[in-house]
């Protein structure tokens, strides 16, 4: 809640929740925040406790595992909704994330080849 309190952050994480399917670079969201992308890593480390794109990741991955369990979308459909280039890379840093493949989160949802 502290970030939220810096226009700079608050511009940031605003971008982040409204618009995680993004392709979001450092680069894109400090223009978009209206910062240098150093500000942005260094100020939104310190008040947020992770890093700018880390913290994306992590709400890419929270959407995609809500849709999963919510939906019945395919897996593919959920990647391009959250930002992800394939169903592939989804799979990938869902494993690295949760410890378990997308597919243990649905059961419509099946691993890419």
């Amino acid at each position: 809640l502290k970030a939220l309190r810096d226009p700079t952050l608050a511009r940031a994480l605003a971008l982040i929740h409204r618009d995680y399917g993004a392709p979001w670079t450092l680069e894109s969201l400090a223009k978009s925040a209206g910062t240098s992308r150093a500000s942005l890593a260094r100020h939104f480390t310190a008040q947020v406790g992770t890093p700018p794109m880390q913290y994306l990741t992590e709400r890419r991955l929270d959407a995609a595992r809500r849709l999963m369990l919510t939906g019945t979308a395919s897996l593919s459909e959920v990647a391009d909704a959250v930002g992800y280039a394939s169903p592939f890379s989804l799979s990938k840093a869902f494993k690295r994330h949760f410890g378990e493949a997308p597919t243990h989160f649905a059961t419509n949802v099946t691993e890419p080849r």
